[in-house]
């Protein structure tokens, strides 16, 4: 949702939904400021609705609407024209009964593509048997992410699903010199090099011919047991 904010979890098995139109983003707070803030960036319109008007007034003219108004009312929503939204972005912070109540009001106005943010995991589930379609756990991928980033070997980590992740970082001593088709990483690791940035360049594809120098970024790509193994034998 927001930059690098990467971790989502799709809740049941509803087909995905091609978004058009304005994105709703309710909830001002950080999260939901940054989301609102970078779709702008992106070139997308986007509509911030909070209770509080201090947050409100702060996002005008940063965001292409902005609105007060309680959310947990499906009428308030219907007057803002929510119902005629594809995707809604349910950012409220550390109240859950708001969340809770302003999803399923979402999903009773018939909003077809209810993004929700939840902190804990019966939080998650309570989102998804009230009407959302995706939740995201940003306090709980960030804190993964950065536990990654303290080792000081890995540069960027994002989990692609509960299992598959990518890493970014510098090259090994080990790998140094050797023709990347010689070096038998799928075979002792199980993990692959997707692309590598060599030192003063740009990223590039990965080939089997690709002989990597002291300073180059690569990314792996594997299962995170098999990608932590690789950063451990890179330290």
């Amino acid at each position: 949702m927001a930059d690098n904010i990467l971790h989502s979890v799709l809740r049941g098995f509803r087909p995905a939904v091609e978004h058009e139109g304005e994105f709703i983003v309710i909830g001002l707070g950080r999260f939901g400021s940054a989301l609102g803030t970078t779709l702008v960036g992106m070139g997308h319109e986007v509509l911030g609705i909070d209770a509080d008007a201090a947050r409100v007034q702060e996002h005008v003219g940063i965001l292409t609407h902005v609105a007060e108004a309680d959310t947990t009312s499906e009428q308030a929503l219907r007057q803002l024209g929510v119902a005629d939204a594809v995707t809604v972005a349910v950012c409220i912070g550390a109240d859950v009964e708001a969340s809770v109540l302003t999803t399923a009001a979402l999903s009773d106005i018939g909003v077809p593509n209810i993004w929700a943010k939840a902190f804990t995991e019966p939080h998650g589930r309570i989102l998804t048997r009230v009407g959302a379609h995706n939740v995201v756990f940003p306090e709980a991928e960030m804190g993964t992410r950065v536990a990654h980033l303290l080792t000081g070997k890995v540069i960027e980590y994002l989990a692609l699903d509960d299992d598959f992740v990518l890493i970014e970082t510098v090259t090994p001593r080990w790998l140094v010199g050797t023709p990347l088709g010689e070096t038998n990483l799928r075979r002792d690791y199980k993990v692959t090099i997707v692309c590598i940035k060599p030192d003063d360049s740009v990223f590039t594809y990965a080939e089997s011919a690709t002989v990597l120098g002291p300073n180059d970024l690569i990314v792996i790509a594997g299962h995170r047991a098999d990608v932590n193994r690789f950063a451990e034998a890179s330290k």
